[in-house]
């Protein structure tokens, strides 16, 4: 189950911990006994929530897309768990405080949790870089080649960079693909590429994820000088023994930091397969999921107040000369071209009335039909989308309490649109927490014994999984999907070099040209694969 490393084979090297311990027969029965289980719960819920909501299928290709496009989504979660596990295990394997098959166990059920308590932030902050065009019509043929482009890309250069035993980042990886298909669908519609994307939620993503592994390298490498003023226990700083568990504390710490990266792992890149599940399951079974039919009871009041304030700053009368379809078109120009004139706050203002309108007619959001589920849904995202943008642009020049008025209606609309169901978080916590258990040798050889020329030594390992824990932790409750391993790669690092143990280059400069190839590798790969799929499905 755990796969060979690159370039290691042959009898152990003295000091390398036992990396070659299955699961086991017993394990591997409950491995596969949880993969069916999940299969099963998963195929209910969809079938339970369908016909909750009333859906009669009159034909079954849209569940043959929606079971494949799936299985797609969960494969990425699945290798992202393996391909990122080394992250969170390699120091406590390698400093002896766990054995390997009980680590990989151990860290898959945190990241399991981790996912499960996720707060959905970072999983919607993902699906807002795609093009607005797309997501509206992502039930379309074009939506599908956009979903399975970027996803394909995504698993390919994962299981390449994995194969090489280099352990790269999932984040970019996923993100490059999302520009990718941005890109290329701008260049299909006769615009420049740089209009296919969302350029300042990818900066901003683009900041996190490259000044974490410099937090990583440099506050890894802080933390253990302190340590070493602070805590005078040579034990600590000693290379761990052949086969030999450090001293309880010793082991604890590492345990707990060990603990504390697989469930920050879990809750942040966890989601980023979530938000993409939910437009494959608005873009196939929309009246089951394209609106929140679980909001309390409260929720049509406080819409329809928010939406009476929201309307009443924009300064939009009742009656107004541009129609809905006008006010739709002219805030989707809005957001894909960003470009503020003097009658987008006004077309926001009819466009909100009129999804007032549309709710209020209902009663509930659990009572609008089918036809018309998906026009709402539409509407309200991209209200909310027009208010995300307007609260940046300096041209729109929005008073304090307009900004107020307009921000509690978005928190409205959000309600409404932006949820995950249970079932979507407990499919992604299995592929996550599976995946942990398996193929995780090649990386964590990498981490583990050819970063540093020394082996890693206890106070090492738990810095850098302090750190990556804490950075990693901090990024997801800023909605920020920061890579894990980045952080802890880079944190071991920085130890090796604060504690003059040297570094191996040869490793580093792959390692640096894996990061630095994996955005232009995976923009190309997902660009490619739209480009392929959109001509097939015409």
């Amino acid at each position: 189950m755990s796969g060979a490393a690159s370039g290691v084979g042959g009898s152990k090297p003295a000091g390398r911990p036992d990396l070659d311990r299955g699961l086991g027969r017993v394990g591997m029965i409950a491995f596969v006994g949880a993969i069916a289980a999940a299969v099963v719960y998963v195929a209910w819920s969809i079938y339970s929530d369908a016909a909750a909501s009333g859906v009669q299928p009159t034909t079954y290709l849209p569940f043959v897309l929606l079971f494949v496009a799936l299985l797609i989504a969960l494969g990425f979660e699945f290798v992202n768990g393996f391909h990122d596990t080394a992250n969170a295990v390699a120091t406590v394997i390698y400093t002896n405080a766990m054995p390997a098959h009980a680590a990989v166990v151990w860290s898959g059920f945190f990241n399991f949790l981790g996912v499960l308590l996720s707060s959905g932030a970072v999983a919607f902050g993902i699906v807002s870089l795609l093009p607005v065009e797309l997501i509206l019509k992502v039930g379309s043929n074009a939506g599908f080649a956009m979903v399975f482009a970027l996803l394909i890309a995504a698993i390919v250069w994962n299981l390449a960079t994995w194969w090489f035993g280099l352990p790269s980042s999932s984040s970019h990886t996923l993100i490059g693909s999302i520009i990718g298909v941005g890109v290329a669908n701008a260049l299909l519609h006769g615009k420049s590429g740089t209009s296919g994307v969302d350029w300042g939620k990818a900066t901003e993503i683009g900041q996190a994820l490259l000044l974490s592994p410099l937090i990583g390298f440099g506050v890894a490498a802080l933390l253990l000088l302190a340590m070493k003023v602070l805590v005078r226990n040579r034990a600590l700083y000693a290379e761990p023994k052949d086969g030999v568990p450090p001293p309880w504390w010793i082991r604890g710490l590492l345990i707990f930091t060990c603990t504390g990266v697989s469930f920050a792992h879990g809750s942040n890149d966890g989601q980023k397969g979530m938000g993409l599940i939910m437009l494959i399951l608005i873009g196939t079974v929309p009246t089951a999921y394209a609106l929140n039919r679980a909001v309390p009871d409260r929720y049509m009041a406080e819409f329809h107040a928010n939406t009476l304030a929201a309307a009443g700053v924009l300064g939009a009368p009742a009656a107004s000369g541009t129609t809905p379809a006008q006010a739709r078109e002219a805030i989707t120009r809005y957001i894909a071209d960003r470009k503020f004139t003097p009658a987008t706050l006004p077309a926001l203002g009819v466009l909100i009335r009129d999804v007032d309108t549309q709710v209020s007619e209902y009663g509930s959001l659990a009572k609008v039909p089918a036809a018309a589920v998906g026009n709402i849904r539409n509407d309200m995202y991209l209200a909310s989308e027009a208010i995300r943008w307007l609260g940046k642009d300096k041209k729109a020049a929005l008073p304090e309490a307009s900004a107020k008025a307009l921000s509690a209606y978005k928190g409205s609309l959000d309600a409404g649109t932006r949820f995950i169901p249970t079932w979507v978080k407990v499919a992604v916590a299995v592929a996550l927490g599976l995946g942990t258990m398996v193929g995780w040798k090649r990386i964590v050889v990498t981490v583990g014994e050819k970063i540093g020329k020394s082996h890693l030594t206890y106070a090492q390992g738990a810095s850098a999984e302090l750190v990556a824990m804490g950075t990693i932790a901090g990024a997801d409750m800023l909605g920020l999907p920061v890579s894990t391993t980045h952080v802890l790669s880079s944190g071991v690092a920085g130890t090796m070099a604060a504690n003059r143990s040297g570094l191996q280059m040869g490793t580093i400069r792959n390692l640096l040209m894996a990061w630095v190839l994996t955005l232009p590798a995976s923009i190309l790969l997902s660009g490619g694969l739209y480009l392929l799929f959109h001509a097939l499905v015409g």
